[in-house]
């Protein structure tokens, strides 16, 4: 609608950061994953284009719409769903990432009705306490996966740096190495090594990444160009890919400190404000609901964002020369969790060029 928050998506610098990232992992398969952008078909294709073997997403939902919209790709998904949903599991993914044996037989049961077979990646928590079953826990796991008619058992994976901050390193990576071998002389063939996520990278920048770990599942740093250790540039990807508009809906000079008692603010925090003098502030039109005001960084020399309410971002112009006036649009580059709270936002205009 006239008036909304534009998100502008460069659908060209995501084809070749992905380009960038499978030519660095020197033939490793690399999953695109499109969980932050909500599924976008778009962002799939660019992906692929940039030569990604396969797309993942976290939700059956983003999947089912990538088909619908013609996307053809091997379909991977990135969280574990409760047995009663494995019917819709085997039907729009064509891999899956599983911890749990009561899963395992709800997927191997629903593919025999459907008269196709899953694959499966098992994962291991190896410090991140994201999920993934303990590593002593594998063995039986593979067992059991082994025994199953319909189910494939295709790799072992982990999951590293999304939840505890663990970072990937030759230690904890060769540990999956390890606990990959023990799995195939059970199971008496070759798995896929699946080393984790966008993080993976600084170790392969590093010169830690295990040449045994053959697949990679990268989304961050494929869409935004950074390390998600240092959410710094790496490997010379491009960082202009996302780009957020605002409109400016009012623009007055206001004191710095608010004025009166003080209490909780709409979100249950207790704000606390330096005393800059008279200053000019512009409210744009865009807020929590739509955006973690933390993440976005202006583009716009001069802008500093000072906070949000629910549908309000509050910002210090008083360094912009000449001012912003009411009605200008005022530009910011997102971080992961404000892009992903702007493309989960219905409020916010997607545009991919």
């Amino acid at each position: 609608m006239q008036g909304d928050p534009l998100l502008t998506v460069d659908l060209g610098a995501i084809e070749h950061n992905a380009r960038r990232v499978v030519e660095a992992l020197g033939g490793r398969q690399v999953v695109g994953v499109t969980k932050v952008t909500c599924g976008a078909p778009e962002v799939a294709r660019a992906m692929l284009r940039g030569g990604c073997g396969a797309i993942g997403d976290s939700r059956l939902a983003n999947i089912a719409r990538m088909r619908a919209a013609g996307v053809r790709a091997p379909f991977w998904l990135l969280r574990a769903m409760p047995p009663e949903a494995a019917e819709e599991v085997v039907s729009l993914a064509d891999v899956s990432l599983q911890s749990e044996v009561v899963t395992l037989r709800a997927l191997d049961a629903a593919s025999a009705r459907a008269g196709i077979r899953h694959a499966v990646v098992a994962m291991v928590d190896l410090g991140d306490l994201r999920e993934g079953m303990m590593p002593d826990s594998l063995s039986e796991f593979v067992r059991v996966a082994a025994r199953l008619q319909h189910l494939d058992l295709i790799g072992v994976g982990t999951s590293l740096t999304c939840f505890g901050g663990v970072v990937p390193d030759a230690e904890n990576l060769g540990r999956l190495v390890r606990l990959a071998a023990d799995a195939e002389a059970v199971i008496g063939r070759r798995l896929v090594v699946s080393g984790g996520m966008s993080s993976s990278l600084d170790a392969l920048v590093a010169g830690e990444l295990p040449a045994r770990v053959d697949n990679l599942r990268i989304g961050e740093s494929i869409l935004l160009g950074v390390s998600t250790v240092s959410r710094t540039p790496i490997l010379g990807l491009r960082t202009d890919a996302i780009t957020l508009e605002a409109p400016v809906v009012e623009v007055a000079r206001k004191p710095s400190v608010p004025q009166g008692r003080v209490a909780q603010d709409a979100f249950g925090g207790r704000p606390a404000f330096a005393d800059r003098g008279q200053r000019s502030r512009a409210i744009c039109a865009i807020g929590r609901q739509d955006v973690v005001p933390e993440g976005l960084t202006p583009l716009d020399v001069g802008v500093e964002v000072l906070g949000a309410s629910s549908d309000h971002l509050v910002l210090d112009v008083e360094g912009v020369s000449p001012p912003p006036a009411v009605g200008d649009k005022l530009r910011f580059r997102p971080s992961y969790g404000a892009t992903l709270a702007l493309f989960t936002s219905p409020y916010v205009e997607k545009r991919f060029v």
